[in-house]
């Protein structure tokens, strides 16, 4: 499996689809999941995207198959935004790649606002989706399910246990099919409880607010209607934030937009990069 071995020691589990014409040349797409989630989950963007880019899906820190440091963190990992931006542009670097578009879903969109502000050289492009700009006290104590944090939920819970608990949540997981949801809480599981801990604890001081008005690369920000975590208005306020960019609203039952109305995101993503090109 292709992995990223970063100069601090973590490592970076990817996948990679490119069914491009091979004699063309052809940009490059990364996306990056929400919390608990993994490159697995952006299977149906696949066959869409990859015909005309090569597609990148990489699992964040301490999710899927990347690995994570302890929990809590005893080594020299310095885990902050600094480290894990720039294990993005790593991944960028190692794949012997200039630019690329970086769509990211949920907690890697907020990542994403920040990684577009720093390094816009980087970037053709930003797409967020179901992203707010931070997870306020309330969303932590939501997903901590009764516990004193967050983090202290997924080590006590496991992984699975906790995939259990936001299942539950109405507005969370995608959609109401019971197989669907049984499939979504065995992927949740691939992910180790002190991973999940671990990044469960960096996100609760990961803001990207003070970045959005540095973004000047063209950006898209695909807004659900009815998620638990983050509200149009919300929504509306990172555009207002975001010079140029462009919002699209998805009708959908909650806030995985990109499972539950796939082909409307795809459509605005799709057009969103096709503007770009001039095609």
């Amino acid at each position: 499996m292709p992995y990223i071995t970063h100069t601090n020691g973590q490592k970076t589990h990817y996948l990679e689809d490119d069914f491009t014409d091979p004699w063309k040349p052809r940009e490059t797409i990364i996306i990056q999941h929400g919390f608990a989630r993994h490159a697995a989950f952006w299977y149906h963007w696949i066959p869409i995207l990859s015909r005309n880019y090569r597609v990148i899906r990489r699992d964040a820190r301490g999710h899927g198959l990347s690995s994570s440091p302890p929990f809590p963190n005893t080594t020299s990992y310095e885990y902050n935004v600094d480290t894990i931006i720039d294990e993005i542009v790593d991944t960028i670097d190692q794949l012997k790649l200039k630019k690329v578009h970086f769509v990211g879903e949920s907690t890697s969109g907020i990542l994403g606002c920040i990684l577009a502000a720093k390094h816009p050289d980087r970037l053709h492009s930003l797409t967020i989706c179901s992203t707010p700009t931070h997870l306020p006290p309330a969303a932590q104590k939501l997903f901590a399910f009764g516990y004193a944090e967050w983090s202290t939920a997924c080590l006590k819970l496991g992984s699975r246990g906790w995939g259990e608990s936001l299942a539950k949540i109405p507005g969370t997981v995608s959609m109401p099919d019971p197989e669907y949801i049984e499939w979504w809480i065995n992927q949740v599981s691939l992910s180790s409880s002190e991973g999940l801990a671990g990044y469960a604890d960096f996100l609760c001081k990961v803001d990207c607010t003070s970045f959005l008005r540095q973004i000047e690369v063209p950006t898209l920000i695909l807004a659900p209607m009815r998620s638990a975590a983050t509200t149009v208005e919300d929504q509306k306020a990172i555009q207002a934030q975001i010079r140029g960019s462009t919002l699209v609203m998805i009708d959908a039952a909650g806030h995985e937009i990109y499972v539950q109305n796939p082909e409307a995101c795809q459509h605005a993503f799709l057009s969103f990069l096709s503007r770009l090109s001039g095609s």
